[in-house]
């Protein structure tokens, strides 16, 4: 089957042509994948987080949500001294 090769412009060209509702389909569609691909990175910095604890000791699923704010933020700051 041969391709078919548009650039950006004539997509959105394309688009722009379709009714209404099935520019809500389109963009539906968008929507699914870009909240998969979310998905997908916040499993992924979970893990990290997850396994940056481990490394240091730390059981991530006992911590509180300020426990977990607090880890961040010293990993975030762990290569400078933080004010008190």
């Amino acid at each position: 089957m041969p391709t078919l090769t548009l650039t950006t412009e004539q997509i959105i060209d394309l688009i722009q042509q379709l009714p209404l509702k099935e520019k809500r389909i389109i963009l539906l569609e968008l929507v699914k994948e870009t909240e998969t691909q979310r998905q997908e990175r916040l499993d992924y910095g979970e893990s990290q987080l997850r396994r940056l604890c481990n490394e240091r000791g730390i059981n991530w699923n006992t911590l509180s949500d300020e426990e977990r704010e607090d880890f961040i933020n010293d990993l975030i700051h762990e290569d400078r001294p933080c004010i008190q």
